[in-house]
């Protein structure tokens, strides 16, 4: 079984200083499952080492160690020492924790190789390449997190062995493992399922001609088969031109038989090509028109042809799709959601558009998926992304977004190199309001309600004047127009879940208020939704932020160059809407329509009334204890009285509260 990759990662500043530190430990515990010997653990990247510590009934550590000093002396194309190690794990290892070190913090490698990864991942579909793995730190973790898998063994367990279980059925054998337990496996010649009645088939071979050589008759026998030469030849049929014809005292020429028999030969495989290429291309035509069957492709047809129906969905054919991303090609993928990959396409017409592949999806739900494809379709609303398509000819549906080129508001936020950003306290104030807008007009204003359910500052996206576009509606959900509330299967991104509905499976338009609410955390913070460095019960930025603000702490967790830019009021106000949107409880939050519009009041709110001159030089300090080293210092101005009690009246209940519990 192949699962998701976990990568631990380790980076440095030119300093030497640590900016971002992950480790990994995986405990498969009392399952049937141990990691197989397929995997290698792979230390890449110069001037680290790693240690595996693990159990597989007894304990196990190792290490591997990376090394180089030039990106000159990195080999491209294999694993060798330099810039990229490997070492072997034992049989049965059920548990591992790694660790990664460095010799001299990177320093003196930090320009080309400024971070250390280490992972556990099946060999063969690893490559290193060379300097391009050292450089492209993002571009290496994304490609090992989606396409190198780890591999796990699994067995039955049982306390007894394979001769007294007696479960294996009929041509097939059973065998007991190292690691407890026993597999049943088909016999050679054998193919199918060894646990159920009535056991593997015989494979015929003589109809497979990739794998068995033979230039005379075949005949298919139980779990073989057999290669002779045809009646009035003698010979090895197993080999080019290995009969010959019996002598009988025939003059025929043997060249002109060898000629003819060459020409006759030639007409037969360009016979066989032209056959083969026909079946491929009429298998391929009836593929496509199965999976536009199960992906609901009649009822979407049915519906764009019913009377007063809209003619917004484009419907793609999978050649278009596959031209223009070169076939799905790795090197046009853009992005990975937890519904499927996206990637970057240029279609005949020359627009650039994003193309989303899904995963599998439930064939029993493919109504459903259509009529909200077609709800999607009318969704027009300037902070969202518009859905152009669909192509129902893939295995697995495939949708044609608009292509918004300035990356996430998670990149803006917290990867950002050089330190600042576009992202003042005005910006993010703008960013916030819009994608409140969009999600107050899908709950309230479209034409059938949807929930996000997966709003994360991932899903945020920028354009190109850096206009905030909500996306990724894979996991997004209709809400019956007379119904509040949906029963569904509990999905979203950890860290922006909403408590409520992960224990209650009622998902309500409160749920995206709450992951609104994480954004709204990380923008005033610049904090991640989970992060490790802090203490085990402030992981959680929702709980860490909630308690902040019941401590009165609010100010010694805000983003310096945020408390810079806003006054302290609107920071208090907006830490009093972060703190009602994380509110346990869905019916103590706000609408999203009312954290636009408050939101969109605190973008007018640019000062505040200062009533004692001891709180002002307080609130400074503050700001110069944070950050001492400000290129600009913002001036507080009072508000004068009318415009306090003018700002108080429209904007009061953003003070409020939420009911303690």
């Amino acid at each position: 079984m192949w699962v998701t990759n976990f990568v631990a990662e380790r980076c440095y500043d030119q300093f030497g200083g640590v900016t971002d530190d992950d480790y990994a430990w995986i405990k498969l515990g009392a399952t049937p499952f141990a990691f197989s010997q397929r995997n290698k653990f792979t230390v890449v990247r110069c001037d680290d080492f790693a240690l595996i510590q693990g159990s597989n009934g007894g304990d196990f550590s190792s290490g591997c160690l990376g090394l180089c000093s030039r990106s000159d002396d990195v080999p491209d194309g294999y694993c060798s020492g330099i810039g990229c190690c490997q070492t072997a794990i034992p049989k049965g290892l059920k548990t591992y924790n790694s660790t990664l070190l460095t010799l001299r913090n990177h320093i003196g490698v930090v320009s080309f190789n400024p971070c250390g990864f280490v992972f556990l991942g099946e060999e063969e579909s690893f490559q290193f390449r060379g300097v391009r793995d050292l450089v492209n730190a993002s571009e290496f973790l994304t490609r090992v997190q989606t396409m190198v898998f780890t591999v796990l063994e699994w067995v039955i367990e049982s306390n007894r062995s394979c001769i007294e279980a007696n479960e294996c059925k009929g041509n097939s054998s059973c065998v007991d493992t190292d690691i407890g337990g026993y597999r049943c496996s088909c016999n050679d010649g054998y193919d199918g399922n060894p646990y159920l009645d009535p056991g593997c088939h015989d494979i015929n071979e003589c109809d497979d001609k990739s794998n068995i050589n033979c230039y005379g008759e075949c005949v298919n026998t139980a779990g073989s088969s057999s290669c002779t030469c045809k009646p009035g030849y003698t010979g090895d049929a197993k080999t080019p031109y290995g009969c010959r014809p019996i002598a009988n005292g025939s003059k025929f020429p043997m060249t002109v038989f060898t000629l003819a028999l060459g020409f006759g030969f030639v007409a037969l495989l360009s016979g066989v090509i032209a056959i083969f290429f026909g079946v491929r291309k009429r298998k391929l035509i009836k593929l496509r028109e199965k999976f536009f069957e199960q992906n609901g492709g009649v009822f979407l047809k049915q519906k764009l042809n019913a009377p007063g129906s809209s003619e917004a969905v484009i419907m793609f054919s999978s050649e278009q799709l596959r031209k223009a991303t070169g076939n799905y090609s790795e090197e046009r993928i853009i992005g990975q959601g937890g519904y499927g990959l996206v990637y970057k396409g240029i279609l005949p017409d020359k627009r650039v558009v994003a193309i989303k592949k899904s995963k599998l999806v439930d064939r029993a739900q493919s109504e459903q998926f259509i009529n909200e494809v077609l709800i999607l379709t009318q969704v027009i609303h300037r902070n969202v992304v518009k859905l152009l398509g669909c192509c129902l000819e893939e295995e697995v549906p495939v949708l044609v977004y608009e292509f918004i080129s300035n990356n996430t508001l998670f990149y803006h936020i917290h990867d950002r190199s050089d330190g600042r950003s576009w992202l003042s306290w005005e910006n993010r104030l703008r960013v916030a309001t819009e994608a409140a807008s969009a999600l107050g007009y899908l709950h309230s204003q479209a034409v059938t309600p949807i929930i996000h359910r997966d709003v994360t500052s991932t899903n945020i996206l920028l354009d190109g004047n850096y206009t905030t576009k909500i996306s990724d509606f894979g996991a997004s959900r209709l809400v019956p127009l007379d119904h509040d509330e949906v029963t569904t299967l509990v999905q979203g991104t950890l860290g922006y879940l909403d408590p409520e509905y992960f224990y209650t499976s009622q998902l309500t338009d409160k749920s995206d208020v709450y992951s609104f609410g994480v954004v709204l955390a990380e923008l005033i913070t610049g904090q991640k939704p989970l992060c490790a460095n802090r203490t085990n019960d402030d992981k959680n930025l929702a709980t860490y932020f909630v308690k902040a603000m019941n401590e009165n702490r609010l100010f010694k967790i805000v983003e310096p160059q945020v408390l810079r830019e806003g006054t302290l009021e609107q920071l208090q106000v907006a830490g009093e809407l972060v703190k009602r949107c994380l509110n346990l409880h869905g019916n103590d939050r706000p609408t999203m329509k009312e954290v636009a519009m408050e939101l969109e009041g605190l973008k007018r709110f640019k000062t505040h009334l200062w009533n004692q001159q001891q709180t002002h030089e307080e609130s400074r300090s503050l700001i110069l204890e944070v950050e001492q080293y400000d290129l600009y210092e913002v001036p507080l101005i009072p508000y004068s009285s009318n415009e306090w009690e003018s700002y108080s009246g429209s904007a009061n209940t953003s003070f409020k509260e939420s009911k303690p519990r």
